[in-house]
């Protein structure tokens, strides 16, 4: 479209991009450094899945209620909605480089609450932190990467933060994993999380601001960038890139918003960009994130360990590119036979004195889910469905949001 990206996003863009590493390493710094948001994003997603197996082990309450489970969740995506509806403004008011450092802190403090929290309350106030980070971090990170990589390498660029997303994921699960049989389980899991944002601010905190937000002092950081055959060309677009809406602005106390839907290329890549961004959510990538582990107890792997190495292993098939299940309650319980547990089983009433006589009678006591012959059905089409998303609906919303725009 119109004044959209002129770079491409086949091949030979990928290896430009690679050999940026002996060519250009500042370019990759940059990337990277802002990239981590999308790392943050990802594990987020990710470690809440493992870590609510152990959170209901803690909080008895949360065990007892699905919709504090829920809401334990859920808040980080009510905070993503808040941060991303204040984002676009802070990053106009204060810069791109301002606004990772301000969601880096968010999860922080957002990381510490929930690690120390003693009552669900305040996980749950920590989740909305994490989740106002995420929210302005998911716009900001691919907007500094898109203004501060050469146009020929852009695409690539901006997709990597489709892959440290999905790293991130994978990671998680990892790490939910390595401290399955840790003390405190789960804090650990969602403490993690402070560290790559520590990094984050550090790395940020000694890297300049966007040169499209600042184009008047960014001559010398372009220089870095582009060769020097580039850079008068490119600091010649910005400025009268930005002298026009600065004419504009003069004009009138405001951008007219019906103005900008009148042109037809505008018009249009907005239909394709918020088209593509809604529909990603319609396919659930997040819900399956939030809950594998949960889905994989509920199709008959009802171990805490067995349930996050499976899913593991679906969560690196995204990083690389008719369930049946049998219901199960807070009050609902299974006892399975110890010398089959996939036959004479029989659903009981969930508490200490029924679970003691289940295990009298050597059987297999569970409350999440119980054996399930069927259980490989759900492991195979949680597998088909995350690999299909991952080669598109995963990182192309991201990537055309960043090239159809004038």
């Amino acid at each position: 479209m119109e004044g959209g990206s002129h770079g491409s996003s086949d091949g030979s863009a990928f290896k430009e991009c690679f050999s940026l590493v002996w060519k250009n390493p500042y370019v990759l710094r940059l990337a990277f450094s802002a990239g981590i948001g999308g790392f943050l994003f990802g594990y987020d997603t990710g470690v809440i899945s493992g870590a609510l197996l152990y959170i209901t082990d803690d909080f008895k309450s949360v065990d007892k209620s699905t919709i504090l489970q829920e809401t334990v969740v859920s808040m980080a995506i009510a905070g993503g909605i808040i941060g991303a509806a204040i984002g676009g403004w802070m990053n106009d008011q204060y810069g791109r480089r301002t606004v990772i450092l301000i969601t880096d802190f968010l999860f922080f403090i957002g990381v510490v609450v929930m690690a120390t929290s003693p009552a669900p309350s305040l996980l749950i106030v920590g989740r909305v932190f994490v989740g106002l980070g995420i929210g302005m971090v998911s716009m900001t990170s691919p907007l500094y990467i898109s203004e501060t990589s050469l146009p020929k390498n852009r695409g690539a660029l901006v997709n990597t933060i489709a892959f440290l997303i999905t790293g991130g994921q994978f990671l998680s699960y990892l790490i939910s994993l390595a401290f399955s049989k840790v003390p405190g389980t789960w804090r650990w899991m969602l403490g993690l999380t402070g560290f790559p944002a520590l990094l984050q601010f550090i790395l940020m905190f000694l890297l300049p601001e966007s040169p499209c937000w600042l184009y008047r002092k960014a001559e010398r950081m372009l220089r870095k960038i582009y060769s020097q055959s580039e850079v008068e060309g490119e600091i010649r677009e910005l400025k009268e890139s930005v002298e026009a809406e600065i004419k504009e602005k003069e004009g009138s106390e405001n951008i007219s918003l019906t103005k900008l839907l009148k042109t037809k290329t505008v018009r249009r890549g907005l239909y394709a960009g918020v088209g593509l961004q809604i529909f990603q959510q319609f396919v659930g990538l997040n819900t399956v994130m939030y809950y594998c582990p949960s889905i994989v107890q509920l199709a008959g792997f009802a171990s805490n360990e067995t349930a996050l190495l499976f899913s593991l292993v679906t969560v690196q098939l995204n990083a690389l590119g008719s369930i049946y299940l049998k219901a199960s309650s807070p009050n609902c319980g299974f006892c399975a036979s110890g010398t089959n547990k996939l036959f004479f089983g029989e659903c009981l009433v969930a508490n200490d004195t029924v679970k003691d006589l289940c295990h009298n009678e050597d059987g297999l006591w569970y409350t999440r889910g119980c054996p399930s012959r069927f259980g490989w059905l759900a492991l195979i089409d949680l597998a088909l469905y995350i690999i299909f998303f991952s080669l598109g609906m995963g990182p192309v919303p991201w990537l055309v949001n960043f090239e159809i725009y004038p």
